[in-house]
């Protein structure tokens, strides 16, 4: 057994004599970078329940495995943050949901951009219908004058 502060993958994946399928790293960008984002996903899985685990914490493994798929889903990692997914929306509103709210709404605003209400969350904030199950359907009635 190979213990080490920092990781090298691809060298120690290498190294004659080492056994490929024990080998193992929590550095999940490596993992991406080396066996590819597929490896990473499941990788990016184990790390999220193991330390929800480790904080006493229970959350449905379906929930964790939506979450590594958002995060792989456009074959590299990324992250959830202002930084990464939530900062890449085309709604204002989400956008600013999720940090930072002043100076996003305030960037938006210099920058011209219209929020069109389209997701979830922009609806929420404004109190409106939101657009999935009954909130995509409009019922029209045409009453009948026979009598």
């Amino acid at each position: 057994m190979i213990q080490t502060t920092g990781s090298n993958l691809a060298g120690v994946l290498g190294v004659p004599g080492v056994d490929r399928l024990r080998v193992h790293t929590n550095n999940v960008m490596e993992i991406s970078e080396t066996l590819g984002i597929e490896a990473a996903r499941t990788a990016l899985i184990r790390e999220l329940n193991t330390t929800l685990a480790d904080q006493g914490l229970e959350v449905d493994d379906r929930y964790i495995m939506l979450i590594a798929d958002l995060m792989c889903s456009r074959g590299y990692m990324q992250q959830i943050g202002r930084h990464g997914i939530a900062g890449t929306k085309d709604s204002v509103l989400a956008r600013a949901a999720f940090e930072i709210t002043v100076p996003t709404i305030a960037r938006a605003a210099l920058g011209g951009e219209v929020e069109r209400l389209r997701g979830v969350t922009e609806n929420v904030i404004v109190g409106s219908n939101i657009p999935i199950g009954s909130g995509t359907v409009d019922l029209y009635m045409q009453v009948s004058k026979r009598r």
